[in-house]
């Protein structure tokens, strides 16, 4: 539209100059030919709107949308319509205690009363786009802020409506999976009803209070000292019985001598090892009256 405005003005100043009494007025048709092409040319360009790969176009003329959106590529249209662009690639918000993180400069972290009425700090990323035919009606109704109006609003609030069902350190710990498949289940139906689509929503951090904190680092210290007395009992067990295995090893063997060596066997024994002490070369001493009247030889070299 600002060429058209150029060209309307630049034939005006044509009409101007043809009536000047000065030597330019031949220069009124060079004017007017100009300006009309500017006009043209103005209104051609008004009249194609190019439309990026990953948006689409909505038309607007006068204050009325038009149903119809603009496809990527080259669109005619009217050149006195305005087109509002909107992104239809998935988009991201995030609300994060971390400054610089979020969407907002600061702490935008979603703060909720859990069950138990304890705060619990949250920190969220929610991944969504819009539905390209409903952008019209996006547009006509909430207008192209829609991330402030629908997508932080809504999710702020659905996830403090949930986090009341939870105690604080169920959301921390075994609970939490659960507790994000409600709040994508709410979130995601008033998305669908505002014409967005929830493609994901990500619990990125859950803090509690400090004294909830030392209380569950106090309870996994206690289990973890109670799992180590367990194994240490459990090995000073293990041990015990490997000494009464052996000590009823010790015991049966004990009693499989006494009752295997009599007293002939003994006897014969001892016979046998003086006869292989009679035999050696070494002077011998012979000792009577040794026990069971067997002689004791004694070998002395």
């Amino acid at each position: 539209m600002f060429l058209v405005v150029v060209g309307i003005l630049i034939v005006l100043a044509g009409f101007a100059v043809s009536k000047s009494t000065l030597n330019i007025y031949r220069y009124a048709p060079i004017f007017k030919i100009v300006g009309v092409a500017i006009v043209i040319l103005g209104i051609l360009s008004s009249s194609v709107r190019q439309i990026d790969a990953g948006t689409i176009g909505v038309q607007s003329l006068f204050g009325k949308v038009s149903p119809q959106v603009l496809e990527n590529g080259l669109n005619f249209v009217n050149p006195l319509a305005d087109v509002a662009v909107f992104d239809t690639k998935t988009q991201n918000y995030t609300m994060s205690a971390t400054a610089k993180e979020g969407e907002i400069e600061g702490d935008d972290a979603i703060r909720v009363l859990s069950a138990d009425g304890l705060e619990v700090v949250i920190d969220l990323t929610v991944l969504y786009k819009i539905m390209p035919d409903k952008a019209p009606a996006i547009y006509k109704g909430i207008g192209t802020d829609y991330k402030d109006k629908i997508v932080r609003p809504i999710t702020r609030t659905r996830i403090r409506d949930n986090a009341v069902y939870y105690d604080a350190v169920a959301l921390y710990s075994k609970r939490r999976d659960e507790f994000q498949n409600r709040i994508y289940q709410t979130i995601d139906k008033d998305f669908k009803g505002r014409g967005l689509i929830l493609e994901q929503l990500l619990i990125r951090n859950i803090n509690l209070p400090e004294s909830v904190k030392k209380t569950i680092e106090s309870k996994i210290n206690a289990e973890q000292d109670a799992q180590k007395m367990e194994f240490v009992l459990q090995k000073e067990k293990q041990e015990a019985e490997r000494k009464r295995v052996e000590a009823r090893g010790i015991a049966d063997y004990q009693t499989i001598i006494a009752l295997s060596l009599t007293d002939r066997q003994l006897q014969y024994e001892s016979i046998k090892a003086q006869k292989e002490l009679a035999a050696s070369p070494n002077a011998k001493i012979v000792v009577l009256g040794g026990k069971g009247n067997v002689p004791l030889i004694l070998n002395e070299k």
